[in-house]
């Protein structure tokens, strides 16, 4: 069993403590997101994101190497998360998340910029994302039902999201508008269950692996955000 399965879990803390910890767990979701904006502003700068954008956008398979070696850093920096006794490795794994997702992101935004030159596409996804979160976090703390049972509707609908965007790469199939609004549906199934699970499930030293958890969804739907405004804008 590791460290978060073991440990007393937020819940059972004081309030104030219980306070204090959530207000960590946001604290370093910010400044994963700061993070994230500094490691892009840089990629764009040195032309990391240009080059990006020629190398993986020219062939499917390409990005579809692109989106596994992603996933595998992903399983990396999220061990290096759960070190609850090695704050270093922790922050380690919070800042090497944002730089994942800011590789990740590069091509897109790249592509907003420079290619369907559309910057309010990203203003308006930068918005949409933005509100959602804060709606569905107020919700998660909010309301008094046990949303545990999203957990594995939120597996379910990434499992089978994955299944199709390795399908529509290999194959070349249209995941049209309807993806996009339902993968948006699942992020948001994410927070909500996350938001909870963070004070359910993860003990008050563990506020780098929560926040982790948080922004990882957070980026999971301003990425869906973002596709479906690029696509509207092109009908």
């Amino acid at each position: 069993m590791t460290a978060l399965q073991t440990a007393t879990p937020a819940i059972q803390l004081e309030t104030e403590d219980r306070a204090t910890f959530v207000m960590r767990v946001y604290q370093h979701v910010l400044a994963a997101v700061v993070a994230f904006v500094i490691f892009e502003v840089l990629l764009f700068q040195i032309g990391v994101a240009e080059r990006l954008y020629d190398f993986f956008f020219a062939s499917g398979g390409r990005w579809l190497l692109f989106l596994g070696a992603f996933m595998g850093g992903q399983w990396f920096v999220a061990q290096a998360a759960n070190q609850l006794d090695n704050p270093p490795r922790q922050y380690a794994g919070l800042f090497g998340t944002s730089a994942l997702y800011s590789l990740l992101f590069a091509p897109m935004i790249y592509q907003v910029y420079n290619v369907s030159d559309s910057k309010s596409t990203l203003a308006g996804a930068v918005a949409v994302t933005a509100l959602g979160f804060g709606f569905l976090t107020v919700i998660a703390f909010v309301t008094r039902k046990d949303l545990s049972f999203l957990r594995p509707l939120v597996m379910w609908g990434f499992g089978a999201g994955l299944l199709l965007i390795v399908g529509a790469l290999l194959f070349g199939w249209n995941l049209g508008v309807w993806f996009s609004v339902g993968m948006i549906a699942v992020s948001g199934a994410a927070i909500l269950y996350q938001t909870q699970a963070i004070v359910r499930s993860y003990p008050a030293n563990a506020h780098v692996a929560a926040a982790i958890q948080l922004f990882g969804s957070l980026m999971t739907m301003f990425w869906y955000v973002l596709r479906l405004f690029m696509q509207l804008s092109r009908d």
